[in-house]
Parts: structure tokens; sequence; C-alpha cells
């Protein structure tokens, strides 16, 4: 029983761990507010004496290497559409990065290349997709789902005057 309780626990941990925030919170290295939750609830259930400390640590060390894990993936897409991005407009991502701060569009950029930008971007993102699909990470609906929005959703941030999926000097694009 206390090993369905711990299971259980170790899911919702890493869960909540992968969950928004704490997936966009992963790069700065520190725990966030999703860890301070689970650090928390964690605490909670070995004061009652539901788990041991061992297990809550081995939660919280798990929940860590998920985010961690993640972080790496997001990279990796990054580096990929980035990639496709400058191959397709035949300037460096640096280039790209020093006009986007200046204020211009990658549509703008990109001129009379916006639509096979568009459409490699799509082919990336779509082959993303997939491969979540491949990791387990999506259910083959939830990639129609995203699949069906891809082309809506690339061509929104390619015209966004902040750049395609860059935060402030951070770089990289995903969708």
């Amino acid at each position: 029983m206390k090993k369905k309780v711990v299971a259980v626990i170790a899911t919702a941990a890493v869960a909540l761990t992968l969950s928004g925030s704490a997936v966009a919170s992963a790069h700065d290295g520190k725990g966030g507010k999703g860890e301070d939750k689970i650090t928390s609830l964690l605490s909670s259930l070995v004061s009652k004496g539901t788990i041991s400390q061992s297990q809550a640590d081995a939660i919280v060390q798990a929940a860590k290497d998920a985010r961690a894990a993640g972080k790496v993936a997001m990279d990796k897409d990054r580096a990929a559409i980035d990639a496709v991005v400058t191959s397709t407009l035949g300037i460096s991502i640096d280039t790209i990065k020093t006009r986007l701060k200046a204020g211009e569009t990658l549509a703008a950029i990109a001129g009379d290349k916006k639509a096979a930008l568009i459409a490699a971007i799509s082919t990336e993102v779509n082959k993303q997709i997939d491969a979540a699909v491949t990791a387990g990470r999506l259910t083959a609906a939830q990639a129609a789902d995203k699949k069906a929005k891809t082309t809506e959703h690339v061509t929104e941030m390619v015209e966004r005057v902040k750049g395609f999926g860059h935060k402030g000097d951070k770089g990289g694009a995903r969708a």
C-alpha cells in the first residue's frame, strides 16, 4: 500500500514540477514555486508518517531530474528551429537576434522568404510534435490538435514584433 502512495505522490510531484511555470522557470537552475509547493506537500506527508524523509528526498530528486531533462529537450527543439530559421533565411542567428531586438519582426527579416520560413518552421514543429508522441509525452489526439494549429501559431509568432519565441536575450525559437 505504501508503495502505491509513494508512486502516486511521485507522479503528482513530477507532473506539478513539469507543468507550465515550473518548466518555464527551469532555465535558472533554481527551484521555483512548483518546487516549493512539492517540498511543502512532502514535508507534510513526512510529518504525518505517510512517507519517509528518504522517500520525500527521492521524489524531490526525481522532479529535479525531470525538470532538467525537460530543459534539455526544450533547448534541443529550440536549436532545431533556430537552424531552420537560419538556413531558410541564409543569415546568422546573431544577426536575427540583433534585428529582433531592434524591433523588426521575423516576417520583416524574412521579406519575400516569409512563406517559405513559415512552411519550414511548421514542418519542424510538426516533426517535434511527432517526436513527443513517440516519446509518450502527447497522445495522437493531442498531436492532431496541435498540428491543426501549427501553421496559424507559427504565422502569428513570425509576425509578432518581439520575434519568434525569443524571450529577452535568451535566444532560440520554438512553438
